[in-house]
């Protein structure tokens, strides 16, 4: 037989096998179609960030049935998405304060990962070094693990269009990829760190006039720190190569794992709206660009390289919700313990102001700081809570309780209030409280006492 007779029937057969396996399925669907759907829970949580994720964790281990909504792709917000890996602080002068879920959660990532932990027997000469630096990606696959355990319907590409109170129940309308839903709910926690659903309710939120910088969080390569001469690098770019490359040595010499990375400031940046987000998104990418450019013509920065770029810039304030009570800077740096505190929060005052100065105040030995339930609560709400970086309080308080640790135990207590409410049909701030820190102390939650 020729060759060409060959690759004939050799053609002919492969069609004979192969296309009634793949020609068969093809057909004509509609371009684009929207599900619409209804369900109901118990508890919905909006946002799946800091405390969102702990919040979502605690309210399905207590068996209520729980629906996580996140606009995102994945879990954990500012440790994730934001890059700040390093969620502090869960200690203070030598001994242990905020536990439960998020230091749970922390520790299996330290322990999967192989990191080593500060000595936090010994009191630290800066705070930031009892910080516990983590692989933010296993904590991504963790945090989902966790709630998925937990039994919590987890909803990704998801926001709420509309909220309304009808009969003792919220009714939330939401709008996804492909989805529109109504959600029916006996408790809402606003996880969304800017108060998002609160004000969407109806309740008053608080702003200041202008807003402190947001962080976009990189790493750098290819290069050598010490091999460089800083007498040919203006200073303003020292601190940028330095914090990325600690030699090996260095950092076997930490009494805990470190992990380098840099930040470029993105003045006023602005999650509250898809449009302010994406400015700030913008900016801080346009800002890490000029700045690689910039770096690459600096002797010894020739092969210069971004190795890691976290997706979102980080943002430290938005909104914070009027509240039953506001915290002040007075209440948080003199360590007041409130009778239904249901958490500490431990973190200088710390304000970003125009990205060239930072106004702190550290808090003075054996000082923590507490925080009640009613600050989780909006003034005249019914059946909601909020946790995180809205909680009712004054812009240097907040400047504090926004770090993650507190925002975690927040998380958590929230959840909590939240569930009891739910059963005995109630709000959360109708609780008796004695029922609340038993049910968190229950779930390794550490409760401040006034003893």
């Amino acid at each position: 037989m020729k060759r060409r007779a060959i690759l004939k029937s050799m053609g002919v057969a492969s069609l004979g096998v192969v296309t009634p396996a793949f020609a068969n399925k093809e057909s004509l669907v509609p371009t684009h179609t929207i599900k619409e759907q209804s369900l109901s829970t118990e508890i919905l949580i909006v946002g799946g960030g800091t405390a969102g994720t702990i919040a979502a964790i605690q309210a399905g281990r207590t068996g209520a049935k729980t629906t996580l909504i996140e606009s995102g792709s994945q879990l954990g917000g500012t440790t994730t998405t934001g890059g700040v890996a390093f969620p502090g602080i869960f200690h203070a002068w030598g001994k242990q304060i905020i536990g439960g879920i998020g230091w749970e959660l922390v520790m299996d990532c330290v322990t999967l990962n192989g990191d080593k932990l500060p000595n936090f027997s010994k009191i630290p000469d800066r705070h930031w070094k009892h910080q516990v630096t983590i692989n933010a990606s296993l904590y991504t696959l963790l945090a989902e693990e966790k709630c998925l355990d937990a039994g919590v319907k987890i909803r990704y590409y998801e926001s709420p269009t509309q909220i309304e109170f009808q009969n003792g129940k919220w009714i939330v309308e939401t709008i996804g990829k492909g989805t529109k839903t109504t959600i029916t709910c006996n408790q809402i926690i606003d996880c969304t760190g800017n108060a998002l659903i609160a004000s969407m309710a109806g309740y008053d939120v608080l702003k200041e006039e202008d807003t402190q910088p947001g962080s976009l969080i990189f790493r750098l390569g290819g290069y050598d720190y010490n091999s460089l001469d800083l007498n040919k690098i203006p200073k303003e770019h020292q601190r940028v190569l330095r914090q990325n490359m600690l030699e090996n040595s260095e950092r076997e010499s930490r009494e805990h794992t470190y992990v380098p990375y840099s930040y470029v400031y993105v003045k006023g940046a602005d999650s509250t709206t898809s449009e302010s987000h994406t400015h700030a998104n913008n900016m801080g990418r346009k800002t890490l660009l000029n700045v690689v450019r910039t770096l690459k013509t600096l002797p010894g920065c020739e092969d210069l390289k971004i190795v890691d770029l976290k997706t979102e810039t980080a943002v430290r304030e938005t909104y914070r919700i009027d509240g039953l009570y506001k915290i002040n800077q007075t209440d948080y740096t003199s360590g007041k313990v409130f009778d239904d505190a249901v958490s500490h929060s431990f973190y200088p005052v710390d304000l970003h102001r125009d990205g060239k100065s930072i106004y702190q105040e550290f808090l003075k030995p054996g000082v923590v700081a507490s925080i009640p339930l009613r600050s989780l609560i909006p003034k005249g709400s019914q059946n909601f809570l909020v946790a995180g970086r809205c909680v009712s309080s004054d812009r240097l308080a907040n400047s504090a309780l926004r770090v993650q640790a507190s925002c975690m135990g927040m998380g958590q207590a929230a959840a909590v209030a939240a569930v009891l409410a739910s059963r005995q049909g109630i709000s959360p701030q109708e609780v008796d409280f004695n029922e609340i820190k038993e049910l968190l102390e229950k779930h390794g939650a550490i409760v401040p006492s006034k003893s």
